[in-house]
């Protein structure tokens, strides 16, 4: 119990995270997210649990002030901080990078398909909707465009997020005697 408070700010610091790069991303309209380095990050340094309530709060806070349509991705932040906490904590997987990262990605995908066809018909705040219309306008269906679109999205998205987390966990070889 007294690792609580280091527990804590880790998660609250890893939810800033989300929320700075998040909104940097959107901002700049890529056509990537960034709004899942603080999730991976909280849920390879403390476990699934953190990730997953790293992820929630992250939605849940950026939803209700900058961007509505966070509230509406949050299974995807919850799929991320499951999947990154049993790939990447205390994990010496012989996984390559590149297929951790797509393992992280998959879950996360398929939600965000689903929700960005069935609740928005496939135009969100990414800048990554401009290329999904951009394919549905050379004649391919809707919801493979968004799917098209999300995998190669997401999977950038994750591969360098899970390259900054690993980067930088690896950068703080003491962090363990903190959360441990």
């Amino acid at each position: 119990m007294e690792k609580t408070a280091p527990r804590l700010t880790m998660i609250a610091l890893a939810v800033a995270l989300n929320i700075v790069l998040g909104n940097l991303a959107l901002f700049l309209r890529l056509p990537i997210y960034l709004d899942t380095v603080g999730t991976i990050f909280a849920a390879t340094v403390l476990g699934p649990g953190a990730g997953i309530l790293t992820g929630l709060c992250s939605a849940l806070f950026t939803g209700v002030t900058t961007d509505l349509f966070s509230l509406y991705f949050a299974p995807v932040q919850l799929c991320v901080g499951f999947m990154a906490g049993v790939l990447l904590h205390n994990k010496k997987a012989s996984w390559s990078l590149p297929l951790k990262a797509l393992a992280i990605t998959l879950p996360g995908t398929i939600s965000a398909s689903l929700i960005t066809v069935l609740l928005f018909g496939g135009i969100t705040s990414s800048g990554s909707s401009l290329i999904v219309q951009v394919i549905h306008g050379l004649g391919v269906n809707q919801t493979l465009s968004v799917f098209l679109v999300q995998i190669g999205t997401d999977y950038l998205d994750k591969l360098l997020a899970v390259s900054l987390v690993i980067s930088a966990v690896k950068a703080l070889p003491r962090y363990r005697q903190i959360v441990s």
